[in-house]
């Protein structure tokens, strides 16, 4: 996890339990778009992610998967049987600042760093951190 808060990944929120569900806690960045997002656990990266809607719209679909969204209903179950183990799951997260240009190019950082993030953290829940 230091490696992700070394280059500015920041607490934004975390899961809690609701009636057999989850419920997603926001305090930050929540309407932000191109945001690379992590779910942490005792210090663990679980899962490292992107998104370019704004980061509620990319949560709730992990809150309320749809029938076909596997990343969401693998995401779901796992953030419920952590939570149901007693564990914290919290989001963490780094906003693109729009600094970054190749030429006259805006580069999408989420983008560019998401790959090399999965091959050097390796996240046991992302499917190429395994």
């Amino acid at each position: 996890m230091k490696r992700l808060t070394d280059i500015g990944f920041r607490r934004v929120g975390k899961w809690d339990s609701v009636s057999g569900g989850i419920r997603l806690e926001l305090v930050d960045l929540s309407d932000e778009k191109n945001i690379l997002y992590a779910f942490i656990s005792d210090d663990e990266v679980l899962y490292v992610g992107k998104t370019t809607q704004p980061l509620k719209k990319r949560m709730y679909g992990y809150q309320n998967p749809g029938p076909t969204q596997y990343t969401n209903i693998k995401g779901n179950r796992l953030i419920k049987e952590l939570i149901a183990k007693g564990k914290d799951v919290e989001i963490f997260a780094l906003a693109d600042n729009g600094l970054m240009h190749f030429g006259v190019f805006h580069m999408n950082l989420a983008a560019a760093l998401e790959d090399s993030i999965v091959d050097t953290v390796k996240p046991k829940w992302n499917h190429t951190g395994k």
